[in-house]
C-alpha cells in the first residue's frame, strides 16, 4: 500500500520571516525557545528573527553543533524546561532545525534519546505530546522544515534518524532573503544537498507519483541555479530557486533515498566534522552508477528522465555532470580531499548497512558494494 501525505503549511516568500509572531500564535505558542547556532546568530539572521516576535517573551538556544548531537539536546531542553517554554522555533540550517526536532521529542518523551530512533523501532513511540515547532531555514539543502525526519549524532556516536509525522514542523516559513549572505562553499554544499534528495527520491522504488513530480521539478530547479547562487550571493532568482529545490527535495523523500544517504549518514558518525552536503555531493555519481542496473530505474527511465531535467543528452552523462559541477562550485575532488582514510571503511559500511536509508535504495547493496562505492568515491 502507498502511503502519501502532505501536512506542512509554508509561508514562501522574500521577507516571510515577519510573519513569525503570527505564526507563533496560529500554532499556540506563547514562550518558545529559540534553536540556532553560533554563525546564524553572528550573521545577524537571529535578531531578525527576534525582532519578528515583536516582544513575544522567548529563550535562545544558539549552541548548536555543526552536526547536531545528543549532548546539544539535552542542553537546548533544560533550557526549554528551566524557561517554561511551550514550543519551538528553529532558525538556521539543517543541524539547528534537526536539533530542534531533537528537543521537540526529548522535552516531553522519557527515556534516553535512541529509544525514540527509527532503527531502533523509535518511530511509533514518538507521539503528538511532541513539541510544537515552527522552522526558519536559512540554508537551502535539507529541507528539513517540510520534513518528518532528523539526523542526530547519540552518545555512542551512531549518526541515527527519528522520524515521525508528530515532528513535521506546523509551520515552515521560508524565507530567501535569509540566505543572501550565504557564504559560496555552503552555498555550493548546502545546494548539492538539496539536489542529492531530489535525485535519491526521485530513484527509490516506492510508489509515489506526487513525490516524483516534486522532486523532479526540484531538480530542474536547483540544477539550474546552483552555480549562479554559488558565483553571486545576491542573485534573488537564483537563491528562491535554490530554496525551492530544497523545500522540494524535502517534501519528496517521504518516499525514501538511498545509498548516498547511508553512507553520508555513517560517515558522518566517524567523522562529524564532515559536512552532509559535500559528502553527497562526493556520493552520488557512484551511487547513480550503482543504480542504473536496478530494474525499477531502468524499467521507469528514470535517469533519461533526470538527465532530460538537468539539461544534458543522455542518462550516461550524469555521473560526469555531477562531478563537474562539483568542480565549478569549488567542492572537493573526493573523499580523500576530505581527509577520509581507507581504514575508515569497515566502520562506514557497518553504518550504512545498518541505515534506514539503506533498504529504499532501487537496488539493494552488499558490504561488497558499498566498498566500491567508497572507492569510486575516494
Amino acid at each position: 500500500m502507498a502511503f502519501i501525505y502532505y501536512v506542512t503549511q509554508i509561508q514562501f516568500e522574500f521577507g516571510a520571516v515577519r510573519l513569525l509572531k503570527a505564526e507563533c500564535e496560529r500554532v499556540g505558542i506563547t514562550r518558545p525557545l529559540i534553536v540556532t547556532d553560533p554563525g546564524v546568530k553572528a550573521a545577524g539572521v537571529l535578531q531578525k528573527a527576534i525582532d519578528a516576535l515583536g516582544g513575544l517573551p522567548h529563550a535562545v538556544f544558539d549552541q548548536t553543533p555543526s552536526n547536531p548531537t545528543e549532548a546539544a539536546v539535552r542542553a537546548a531542553v533544560a533550557l526549554y524546561k528551566e524557561q517554561r517554554c511551550d514550543g519551538l522555533i528553529a532558525v538556521g540550517g539543517g543541524s539547528a532545525i534537526d536539533c530542534a526536532k531533537g528537543v521537540a521529542i526529548a522535552a516531553t518523551h522519557e527515556g534516553p534519546l535512541t529509544h525514540y530512533a527509527t532503527i531502533e523501532g523509535g518511530s511509533a513511540r514518538i507521539t503528538d505530546k511532541a513539541a510544537p515547532l515552527i522552522a526558519v531555514p536559512t540554508t537551502s539543502g535539507t529541507g528539513s522544515e517540510v520534513a518528518r525526519g532528523a539526523i542526530i549524532i547519540v552518545d555512542d556516536h551512531r549518526k541515527l534518524g527519528f522520524h515521525s509525522w508528530h515532528l513535521v514542523p506546523r509551520t515552515a516559513i521560508c524565507d530567501p532573503e535569509l540566505t543572501l549572505g550565504l557564504p559560496p562553499r555552503l552555498t555550493a554544499a548546502t545546494g548539492m544537498d538539496a539536489i542529492a534528495h531530489c535525485m535519491e527520491t526521485f530513484m527509490a522504488p516506492a510508489f509515489n507519483p506526487p513525490a516524483d513530480g516534486i522532486g523532479l521539478d526540484g531538480l530542474e530547479r536547483g540544477w539550474a541555479h546552483i552555480e549562479r547562487a554559488t558565483r553571486d550571493g545576491s542573485d534573488r532568482d537564483a537563491r528562491a530557486a535554490l530554496m525551492s529545490a530544497s523545500m522540494q527535495g524535502a517534501m519528496a523523500f517521504q518516499k525514501g533515498l538511498g545509498c548516498v544517504h547511508s553512507l553520508s549518514h555513517s560517515l558522518g558518525g566517524v567523522n562529524p566534522q564532515l559536512h552532509h552536503g559535500t559528502l553527497n555531493a562526493m556520493f552520488l555519481p557512484a551511487v547513480v552508477r550503482f543504480n542504473a542496473e536496478a530494474e525499477s530505474v531502468r524499467k521507469e527511465n528514470r535517469l533519461q528522465r533526470m538527465a532530460h531535467a538537468m539539461g544534458l543528452a543522455s542518462a550516461g552523462d550524469i555521473p560526469d555532470a555531477i562531478k563537474d559541477m562539483n568542480a565549478r562550485l569549488g567542492l572537493p575532488s573526493g573523499l580523500a580531499a576530505m581527509g577520509v582514510q581507507r581504514d575508515w571503511y569497515d566502520r562506514i559500511i557497518e553504518g550504512a548497512l545498518a541505515d534506514h536509508c539503506h533498504k529504499t535504495n532501487p537496488r539493494l547493496a552488499s558490504a561488497e558494494d558499498y566498498e566500491a562505492m567508497l572507492t569510486a568515491s575516494l
